[in-house]
């Protein structure tokens, strides 16, 4: 039978030789696999300019849909979804271009330091309080989801810290 191969964007298996791989990879379903799984990772700087460089699709603005779909060469996008990629795009130029200081984990190692000195009796899973008047700041980097989006276990926690569970019996 011969080894066979198999495409990740297809998820198709064939006979693997140089003709069958060769006019796999040129084939259109391919292409537009491989397209579709590219442009998962393209930023909404980049979407929001190719949208607004397209003219709207007509058949989709009057009755919702397209025959063409995600292979339309018309925009689908409303003015409302615009202005949500316009937002996003900002957020993520303010993210990126901060001009503000970046946090340094140094810093944040001594005023941790002068915390446990000032009060030894504190666990290190306590919320991190105020030193010198600067309130706790939870800083995500660039890329990273909102904290919102995350699932619960990894919420930061709030700024009076966790509130102990009463009456909790383990076992």
């Amino acid at each position: 039978m011969g080894k066979t191969y198999f495409c990740d964007y297809c998820g198709r298996s064939f006979q693997d030789n140089l003709h069958n791989r060769k006019k796999h990879l040129q084939g259109v379903q391919h292409q537009r696999a491989k397209k579709f799984w590219f442009d998962c990772f393209r930023d909404s700087a980049t979407i929001l300019a190719e949208e607004l460089a397209k003219k709207p699709c007509r058949k989709f603005l009057q009755s919702g849909q397209c025959d063409f779909g995600a292979n339309c060469k018309f925009s689908h996008m409303t003015d409302e979804d615009v202005q949500k990629l316009r937002q996003t795009v900002e957020e993520e130029n303010k993210v990126e271009h901060n001009d503000g200081p970046i946090p340094d984990i140094d810093e944040w190692l001594a005023k941790r330091a002068k915390r446990k000195e000032n009060n030894p009796h504190v666990s290190g899973l306590e919320v991190e309080k105020e030193v010198d008047d600067e309130p706790a700041v939870y800083w995500l980097p660039p890329g990273y989801h909102a904290v919102h989006e995350l699932p619960p276990s990894l919420h930061p926690p709030p700024p009076g810290g966790w509130k102990p569970a009463l009456n909790v019996e383990w076992g």
